[in-house]
Formats: C-alpha cells, structure tokens, sequence
C-alpha cells in the first residue's frame, strides 16, 4: 500500500463516518468502527468515487469491508501517480 493513497482513504473514512483520523489506520473495518454501517458504507462508496473520479462494480462495493481492502481497491484503480482530485 502506498502512504498517498492510504492517507486519503483514511481521511475520507474519517469525514464519511464522523470519527476521528487518529482512530482509522489500514485495520479499520466495518467490524472496528462502530458507525460503519450499510448507509454509511454507501455514504463512503460515493466519496470515495466523487474524490477519486473512479466507479466501482456492485461486487467492488461488496468487498470494500476494510481501510485496507479499499486501500488495495483504490490503487489498482487510480493512474500511476495516484489521487488527481481533491
């Protein structure tokens, strides 16, 4: 995982879910974090995206159940030089 990359979802986890930064690292999950939950996991799907300009697939969406797994997610999708939007 690259720091650019995690650092920005983890920011977004954070503004999404209304919790401190401090308290997401690459472990979070749906299982860590107490307001993570189905509405506020589409929350992050579409902030995710609106930040990113990438789109993801249902079965992406299904699997995005940790900081690290959307971390993963994110760099496969992103261009080489990481995050072009805010």
């Amino acid at each position: 995982m690259t720091a650019p990359v995690l650092d920005k979802v983890r920011q977004i986890v954070a503004d999404v879910l209304n919790v401190p930064l401090d308290t997401v690292n690459e472990a979070s999950s749906t299982e860590t974090l107490e307001n993570w939950d189905s509405l506020q996991h589409l929350n992050l799907v579409l902030a995710l995206e609106q930040s990113s300009g990438v789109e993801f697939t249902p079965e992406e969406i299904e699997q995005m159940l940790s900081v690290a797994s959307i971390t993963i997610l994110m760099e496969k999708k992103l261009p080489r030089n990481g995050y072009s939007r805010k």
